[in-house]
């Protein structure tokens, strides 16, 4: 959920990679996406959308960190199900290139489903991604506004602003970006770990 940023290497993961390709159908990747079309509608019948928010409720009532853990990766499948059977394909086809180090044919991908379905939050957060990799964090910063946006419970794209915002220096915005997270997810190591650090630096205290 393209990866790696200075010291925040191992939170970025939660921001640009979070889940697995289990949420899509096999053997989807090598279909066009006219076929992919075809199948708009046949997905079970409860939304992804529904699904997503059940989850964030447990999540944000859970004291437990194995079913967190559990309820988090849940979560990041249930994103990765846009409800447009052509998305979802341009999605997966978006992450192979990712997984491939081809970020053009991934921004394409993402590009595509953005213009297709532009109310799916998942892909602005990984378009997202590719933007803060390559150090382009005022259109990462966009596109992470417009994934909360759409579903004001991201906490992947919480955390992807609270990110940017401590790497450029702007520590108070940061602290409040992970406080969000923690409203979300009250069990993120990552948010509460930032949320230390960060209010230190807030209160004039060396780290």
């Amino acid at each position: 959920m393209a990866r790696y940023f200075l010291v925040y290497s191992t939170v970025a993961l939660a921001f640009l990679t979070g889940c697995g390709d289990k949420a899509f159908s096999p053997g989807t990747a090598g279909q066009p996406v006219e076929a992919a079309a075809a199948a708009e509608g046949e997905a079970g019948e409860e939304k992804p959308e529904n699904i997503s928010q059940e989850l964030l409720d447990k999540l944000k009532e859970t004291a437990d960190e194995n079913e967190a853990a559990m309820l988090e990766q849940e979560i990041w499948d249930a994103w990765l199900v846009s409800g447009s059977a052509t998305v979802d394909t341009l999605m997966k086809r978006g992450l192979e290139y990712q997984e491939m180090e081809d970020l053009e044919g991934a921004r394409d991908a993402f590009d595509k489903a953005i213009a297709i379905l532009p109310e799916y939050a998942e892909v602005w957060n990984r378009r997202a991604g590719l933007f803060f990799n390559e150090g382009k964090y005022d259109e990462a910063i966009a596109d992470l506004e417009s994934a909360i946006g759409h579903e004001p419970r991201h906490f992947g794209a919480w955390t992807g602003l609270a990110m940017i915002f401590e790497s450029v220096e702007r520590p108070e915005a940061a602290l409040k970006a992970y406080e969000k997270v923690l409203e979300i997810h009250p069990m993120s190591e990552a948010a509460k770990q930032g949320k230390t650090r960060l209010e230190r630096v807030v209160n004039g205290r060396s780290i």
